[in-house]
């Protein structure tokens, strides 16, 4: 038995209050004084103290548990240039999707025009006027509009041809239609 175990032993046993004698350290078993006459052992164990200094010297004794193996964390310097390759192959894409992007909004732009055309085309022939000159403001320049009588209907062709980012992207011919009542009285 080390020497500090042994003083704890006497410590104990002289802050209990009935004051007996401390067991030889070579007993193994409870003493033949403490059992009473019914055979039942009467020694008292204390309760373990959960938060006094005897469970701190346990804590203290036992081998803490490894730390559980966990996955290297990335610095800073381990990262240096990820974020210029990652951008350096996503540009491109970026870059395409933007025009495509920026294209197809210019072509629904001259649809838009070519409609508004067409119809001031079809209400100028129906009045008598030069449907050709109505329209003129409203075309890009290469633009085409032609008139048909059908009856008591005119019907206005527009045909505008769209190149929104110039010879980087193919040309789109955007055509529209529109159809106005002749007005009473003018010559077939």
């Amino acid at each position: 038995m080390t020497a500090a175990r042994a003083h704890r032993r006497s410590t104990r046993a002289a802050h209990r209050t009935d004051a007996r004698p401390p067991r030889p350290a070579t007993t193994t078993g409870p003493s033949p004084d403490d059992h009473d006459d019914t055979g039942t052992d009467r020694t008292r164990r204390a309760a373990p103290d959960r938060h006094g200094p005897r469970s701190a010297l346990r804590r203290c004794r036992r081998a803490p548990n490894p730390p559980a193996r966990r996955p290297r964390r990335r610095t800073d310097a381990d990262q240096h240039g990820f974020v210029t390759a990652e951008l350096a192959a996503v540009l491109p894409a970026v870059v395409a999707v933007l025009a495509l992007s920026v294209w197809a909004v210019a072509t629904a732009g001259v649809k838009v025009r070519a409609i508004d055309a067409a119809h001031s085309a079809a209400l100028a022939a129906a009045r008598g006027e030069d449907a050709q000159a109505v329209a003129a403001p409203y075309l890009p320049a290469g633009s085409s509009v032609s008139v048909a009588h059908d009856g008591d209907v005119v019907r206005a062709t527009v045909v505008a041809p769209s190149r929104p980012l110039g010879v980087l992207t193919p040309a789109v011919e955007v055509s529209a239609q529109a159809a106005a009542p002749k007005e009473p009285g003018l010559p077939e």
